[in-house]
């Protein structure tokens, strides 16, 4: 028994652990994109999701269009339809809403143990998060064209060329995935699906809400004003508004937004991969 056990015993080694990739660019993007796909491949496994996330732009488009409308319009300067201006500030909003699904479905997957996975295959680790903002980025755009086809429905009549398109989307992708990194330190900051969507909305209500997005700025009071005319939801809503509209005249305001956005992607992106992994190194 001795001498079969001693024959067998050189052959039990340890297992070789999983290959680590070096973190080059390539790596990444090949496995963010893979990342991005899983993720996309899951919607038509939950409708639900994707019904109640384009329900909210609809919901809103409806409520602002046919109840809120009219007393806006008093408010507007003359020739300025409260329709244009009501759903520029809808897409914006729903935009920064959409992206506290990154926050959430990181938060899912931490609790289900997908990240333990994750970490046990050859893959680099930042392709994890970088993949999910991906995968939500594509989401949020086609959200966001619902509720632009919601408010076109409704009666909004942009009057922007080519040229002014072009700029709204590359600012609302931006915007997008500004958001998305902040919601995804959120959701790896946090232990609960609910805590996120509690100290999400902490984010996103403030900023949406006290802005040019469904009033002017001009009649709110002294203190709110302040902060509502310099910070940068409204300079987005703005240079929307203004593009798609002619009303108001732009500026300079779509640049800012967008230096706004990329300096939070800078803050936000380190902190989310920094948080990772701390949280898959436990």
């Amino acid at each position: 028994m001795s001498s079969h056990t001693a024959e067998i015993s050189p052959t039990l080694t340890r297992p070789t652990p999983p290959t680590v990739r070096a973190n080059g660019l390539s790596d990444v993007v090949s496995d963010s994109l893979l990342i991005a796909w899983r993720s996309l491949k899951k919607i038509p496994r939950s409708p639900d999701w994707l019904i109640a996330a384009t329900v909210q732009p609809i919901m809103f488009t409806l409520l602002f269009r046919y109840i809120f409308a009219g007393a806006i319009q008093s408010s507007l300067p003359v020739g300025v339809s409260a329709v244009n201006y009501l759903i520029a500030g809808i897409v914006a909003q729903s935009v920064v809403f959409n992206t506290m699904a990154t926050g959430i479905g990181l938060t899912e997957d931490l609790q289900k143990g997908l990240m333990d996975r994750f970490r046990a295959l050859p893959m680099t680790r930042s392709s994890v998060i970088v993949g999910r903002v991906l995968a939500d980025v594509v989401l949020n755009a086609f959200v966001t064209m619902i509720g632009i086809l919601a408010g076109l429905a409704a009666g909004f009549r942009p009057n922007g060329g080519a040229a002014e398109w072009s700029m709204t989307i590359a600012l609302l992708v931006l915007t997008s995935l500004a958001f998305s990194w902040m919601m995804a330190f959120t959701g790896l900051s946090l232990k609960t699906v609910e805590a996120v969507n509690s100290v999400g909305f902490l984010w996103v209500f403030p900023l949406t809400f006290v802005s040019s997005a469904f009033v002017p700025t001009s009649t709110l009071p002294g203190w709110l004003r302040v902060f509502a005319e310099n910070q940068p939801f409204t300079l987005l809503v703005n240079a929307v508004r203004g593009w798609l509209t002619g009303y108001p005249e732009v500026g300079n305001q779509g640049w800012l937004a967008a230096i706004w956005m990329v300096g939070v992607m800078v803050v936000f992106i380190p902190l989310s991969v920094w948080q990772y992994q701390r949280r898959t190194t436990r």
